[in-house]
């Protein structure tokens, strides 16, 4: 029986290794390259000469293309007048082509070491991003800026041939030594890059059948090696990128026998990806606006050429692209840019992501209005590239509707948004609390961070970075966030590099966050949430964030400990100590601002920074059990600030009440406004005769009506109470109330 069940597993891996014809291992010579076509595509060239020569063949592709692919290469002349008319991006394609050429020869090295043109050594991080070949396409648009020099075409064949050269004399960097040049993402990339560059070239006198149909022989070999190195699911953007791309070259070099099997494998592995790493709120599973865009790409481009060649795909894949889209939007700020999350490296230190070059792109895709309020005039001029020109013609009317959403959670990505409104003046605030179990990779230690925009600008921000950068740890931990800290601790432990050295790295260990409420009413949303980070060291740790009437939020930070522990905010932001260490104070250009008042009294408040960003860090010494309890307040102009001159500030129009408990070192703050208050660390009030005990401390808001009284929790868990009317001998009446509940008490007349 064994021997049996071995000889079906040989028939089985023989029939899997001639699924596929095209090898993977070398590039197959330009004679070659009819006998791997199907055979109606081969009979319907041959003719009646039973040959096809390399002019029909190239003829016959460049036809192809001129439908199939993104756009037709016919119109490449006026397409690149329109382009130059439309964004002023000479200066920066002709800079990086230069970069590229003088960094390396045409005819270059593909396995480390090596050195550049000019004698210094090649590191891995260059050597990545020779792979990726993306500055080989402003090679290409260097062609069309100098006005057509072929030395240019003839730049990119050499470089092409020479990695064909490397791979057959195995001189190219392995997929063990963590720079392979063949590894899922970056052949992927470059096969994006290739095509571009292809379909620029094609029509060139410099380009010659044979150099098209190179190019061409050279792509099908990166299909055949991403098919077969991809034939179980990866979890990451890295195969994604690969899948794409062979997705792609299945669907324009369908004519050769092995595109069926190429675009099974791409499709079944792209679904894979969508439903594990797409997570059911729309979010990407890799928690950042860099590599959700990045997916968004990746997808579009498979949608594109899908839709341009009628190749079907299933329902759940355009749905799923769709939500990629509109994700966006629920979390952008009134300004119409995004909240920076983790790994976000557009921009190094640039505190919002821009999308509206995405969502302008989701506006010609679904023509949703709501993504059309975020659309310009152009889409990037990195996707004009893969667009049609009806798709184009569309922005000359776009249909705008300001979005519907309002305050919202993603809970499975972990992103809890508390909204104003869309105006430019609008305040939002969100909150980071995710980790995602399969890779969290690209994740900050940022748990329970927040993010404040309002008065047209950021005022609470978080940072994009750069894995190049020297300081990329600092950056990516949480001293540089907005949350609370114990002792020395940060949230991200065990840092360490990639493997190949590129500058990128990751934490071992991150805080497990648990989100205990999300609600939003009108005058009221409420974040209540803990997270892990604190108790190998024995420290309890919870965050409330309160939104009071879409103005200003309370934020409380719990401790919990049976030993002293130092414990400490940080802030993010350029401020001023105006009454030190009570209230912090940015202010900005336009003259709105942001207060930082500590309601609970804190021993100090220190400032630090790194690359011209700062952040101010409020703290209290030797504590057991201790809360901060922060209101977070922007102002539009500085009559609307808390008034530090004050004996009595206000929050906005809700006065300030301290009483002092039977607790050490706790007292209660009562912020009232006609016939609400919210109570922090209350043990006893009296409201309209209601005598209110209870048996901790607790946070609640107390709201009187006409005939009645309500009472609901604000704290991190269930509180007992008891209350009774002082005028009356009737006993008093124990109640329970679950985080975030309600009771109504009826009063007598």
């Amino acid at each position: 029986m064994k021997n049996i069940i071995f000889f079906t597993a040989l028939i089985l891996v023989n029939f899997e290794s001639l699924a596929q014809q095209i090898p993977n291992n070398r590039v197959l010579d330009i004679a070659e390259l009819s006998e791997y076509l199907n055979e109606d595509t081969k009979q319907k060239l041959q003719g009646d000469s039973k040959v096809i020569s390399s002019e029909t063949l190239a003829a016959y592709f460049r036809e192809q293309f001129s439908y199939g692919f993104f756009y037709n290469w016919e119109n490449n002349n006026a397409r690149f007048e329109e382009y130059a008319a439309l964004y002023e991006e000479k200066d920066a394609h002709v800079t990086r082509a230069l970069d590229h050429q003088n960094k390396y020869k045409a005819n270059t090295v593909w396995q480390l070491p090596f050195n550049y043109k000019n004698g210094e050594a090649v590191d891995v991080y260059a050597l990545r991003h020779l792979a990726r070949q993306h500055k080989m396409v402003d090679v290409a648009m260097q062609y069309y800026y100098t006005g057509k020099d072929t030395l240019k075409v003839n730049y990119f064949k050499e470089q092409l041939k020479s990695l064909n050269t490397a791979l057959k004399n195995n001189k190219v960097e392995t997929i063990e030594s963590g720079n392979g040049i063949y590894e899922v993402f970056r052949s992927g990339y470059r096969i994006l890059n290739w095509l571009q560059i292809h379909n620029l070239y094609l029509g060139s006198e410099a380009y010659s059948d044979e150099d098209q149909l190179l190019t061409i022989a050279t792509l099908l070999q990166h299909a055949s090696d991403l098919y077969e190195t991809n034939d179980t699911f990866q979890a990451g953007n890295h195969q994604t990128r690969g899948m794409s791309a062979l997705a792609m070259l299945s669907i324009l070099f369908n004519d050769f026998k092995d595109a069926d099997a190429w675009r099974e494998r791409a499709l079944d592995l792209l679904e894979q990806h969508l439903n594990k790493e797409i997570n059911k709120d729309g979010f990407q599973f890799e928690r950042s606006v860099h590599y959700h865009i990045s997916d968004i790409e990746n997808y579009f481009y498979v949608y594109q050429l899908a839709q341009n060649n009628k190749v079907k795909l299933s329902a759940n894949f355009e749905n799923k692209l769709r939500n990629l889209f509109s994700t966006l939007v629920k979390i952008a700020y009134p300004d119409k840019s995004a909240p920076v999350f983790s790994d976000d490296t557009d921009a190094p230190w640039a505190e919002s992501n821009d999308i509206s070059g995405t969502l302008t792109l989701g506006y010609l895709l679904f023509e949703d209005p709501e993504m059309g309020y975020f659309a310009k005039s152009n889409v990037s001029s990195k996707i004009y590239w893969f667009l049609k020109k009806e798709q184009l013609d569309k922005l000359k009317t776009i249909k705008s509707t300001k979005p519907s959403f309002g305050s919202l959670q993603l809970p499975e990505t972990g992103y809890y948004v508390m909204r104003g409104g869309w105006d430019k003046n609008d305040a939002m605030l969100v909150i980071s609390a995710g980790l995602d179990a399969e890779k969290p990779d690209h994740q900050h230690g940022d748990m329970l961070g927040l993010q404040i925009f309002a008065n047209e600008r950021v005022i609470l921000p978080n940072y994009q970075v750069r894995y190049s950068l020297e300081d990329l740890e600092l950056f990516k931990n949480s001293e540089v966030k907005n949350v609370s800290l114990v002792d020395t601790l940060l949230q991200g432990v065990d840092y360490k590099s990639n493997k190949g050295g590129s500058g990128f790295g990751k934490f071992g260990s991150l805080p497990q966050p648990e989100t205990l409420l999300f609600d939003s009413t009108d005058s009221l949303d409420v974040y209540i949430g803990k997270h892990s980070g604190f108790e190998e060291n024995g420290v309890e740790y919870s965050r409330q964030v309160l939104f009071i009437d879409t103005d200003f939020w309370i934020v409380k930070d719990n401790f919990s400990s049976a030993n002293p522990h130092n414990y400490k905010q940080v802030w993010q932001g350029h401020y001023t100590l105006e009454e030190a260490p009570q209230l912090l104070r940015s202010s900005f250009d336009n003259g709105s601002g942001l207060d930082i008042y500590q309601l609970q009294e804190v021993d100090t408040v220190s400032l630090s920074g790194k690359r011209g960003k700062e952040w101010a860090m409020p703290k209290v010494s030797d504590r057991t059990n201790f809360s901060f309890v922060t209101a977070v307040v922007p102002f539009k102009t500085y009559l609307d600030r808390i008034d530090e001159t004050s004996s009595k500030p206000t929050i906005k129009d809700w006065s300030v009440v301290y009483t002092p408990t039977s607790k050490v070192g706790i007292k209660t703050i009562q912020l009232n406004k006609a016939n609400k208050s919210y109570f922090f660390n209350v043990i006893n009030t009296t409201v309209s005769n209601l005598k209110f005990d209870f048996i901790e401390p607790a946070d609640v808001i107390i709201e009187k009506g006409l005939r009645d009284i309500t009472i609901r929790s604000l704290s991190t868990k269930e509180i007992l109470f008891t209350y009774q009317d002082s005028d009356s001998n009737i006993a008093a009446v124990m109640n329970t109330l679950k985080m975030g509940a309600s009771i109504k008490i009826e009063m007598k007349k």
